[in-house]
């Protein structure tokens, strides 16, 4: 692990404990209101004073790196999940449209079942296209 990482890491911790601390000490404390105001502000000047000796430029450099990373994770996410969720809703439209196929066969109607097989064609070209479009997008 580089100096960076675990200086921002012990910079976040750090941020979190105060925070943390602070607002524990005024749920808890039975002091005055005039004592508790005194207690935050030396805790503000505390941090303050801290906060002067983090170098800024290695913890913005840090935090692009991560966000970064974190937009990366994200956009393969969403493409994961769309083809996938398309994958999906793609094999439900075929079952329905071969249901319909095998009913209007079951009916014996063949002026709907001519039409329901032409549905079915495309709804399934239409379906390939789709999945198709969304694969070669993910690569």
């Amino acid at each position: 692990m580089s100096k960076k990482s675990k200086k921002s890491r012990g910079f976040g911790k750090f941020l979190a404990g105060a925070a943390i601390g602070a607002g524990l000490g005024l749920l808890f404390a039975p002091k005055k209101g005039s004592e508790t105001r005194a207690d935050v502000k030396k805790a503000i000047d505390d941090m303050i004073s801290k906060i002067k000796d983090i170098d800024v430029e290695e913890v913005k450099e840090e935090f692009e790196v991560k966000l970064y990373q974190i937009r990366e994770e994200l956009e393969d996410l969403d493409k994961e999940k769309v083809l996938k969720i398309a994958k999906k809703k793609a094999k439900q439209i075929r079952d329905a449209v071969d249901e319909l196929v095998e009913y209007t066969i079951e009916k014996g109607t063949p002026v709907l079942e001519k039409t329901a097989h032409n549905i079915r064609e495309k709804a399934i070209a239409t379906t390939k296209d789709v999945l198709a479009k969304l694969e070669s997008e993910e690569n």
